[in-house]
C-alpha cells in the first residue's frame, strides 16, 4: 500500500470519472499528501439513532440543516453536527481514503469524525463535526475542513456496495 502524492492526485483528477469532482479551488485543495474537502452544509442532530447486528434495524439520526448567515458564516455552539462536503469522490477499486481534520480545526477546539472511504465508493460524503471549544466555533461555507489521504491498495478490491453508494449526489 502506498499513499498518493499531490501529483498522483492531479493525474487521477483527469480520469473519467475524476478521483474528485466539484472542487472549488484546485490549487488550494490539492496538498502534498492529500486533497482538502470543503464545507457545503451543516446540520444539527434532531433524534437518536440505532445500530444493530442487522442493517435492517439501523436507524439514522434525523438531521435539521442550519443556515449560514448573509456573510457566509455560521456560529456553532459546543456539540455535534453532521457536515456535508461540496466535493464528490469517485474511488477506483484499487484506491481507498482516510479523512483527517485540518490542523487549524483542531487548533480551534474542533474535531471531525470520519469513516473509511472504501475502494469503489462514489458519493458526496458526510462527517461528524464536534465543537469541543466551550466558546463555540465560527466557520464559513466552502471552507476547507478535511484532508483526504488516498492509499493505493496492493490489488483491486470488489469495491464498496453498501447503502451509502452514490449518497448526496
Amino acid at each position: 500500500m502506498s499513499v498518493l502524492s499531490g501529483s498522483d492526485i492531479r493525474r487521477l483528477l483527469k480520469n473519467s470519472p475524476p478521483l474528485v469532482e466539484g472542487w472549488l479551488n484546485l490549487d488550494e485543495q490539492v496538498q502534498a499528501n492529500g486533497f482538502d474537502l470543503t464545507l457545503r452544509e451543516v446540520a444539527a442532530m434532531q433524534s437518536g439513532g440505532t445500530i444493530a447486528v442487522s442493517n435492517n434495524e439501523r436507524v439514522l439520526a434525523d438531521l435539521s440543516p442550519l443556515a449560514f448567515g448573509a456573510d457566509g458564516f455560521i456560529e456553532l455552539t459546543p456539540g455535534v453536527y453532521m457536515v456535508t462536503y461540496n466535493e464528490i469522490v469517485h474511488l477506483p477499486k484499487n484506491i481507498m481514503a482516510l479523512g483527517r481534520p485540518r490542523s487549524s480545526l483542531l487548533r480551534c477546539g474542533v474535531n471531525l469524525g470520519t469513516a473509511v472511504w472504501d475502494a469503489g465508493y462514489e458519493g458526496r460524503s458526510q462527517s461528524l463535526l464536534t465543537v469541543h471549544n466551550p466558546r463555540g466555533f465560527r466557520v464559513q461555507q466552502n471552507a476547507r475542513i478535511t484532508q483526504l489521504v488516498f492509499m493505493e491498495l496492493t490489488g483491486d478490491s470488489e469495491g464498496y456496495n453498501g447503502v451509502y453508494q452514490g449518497e448526496n449526489i
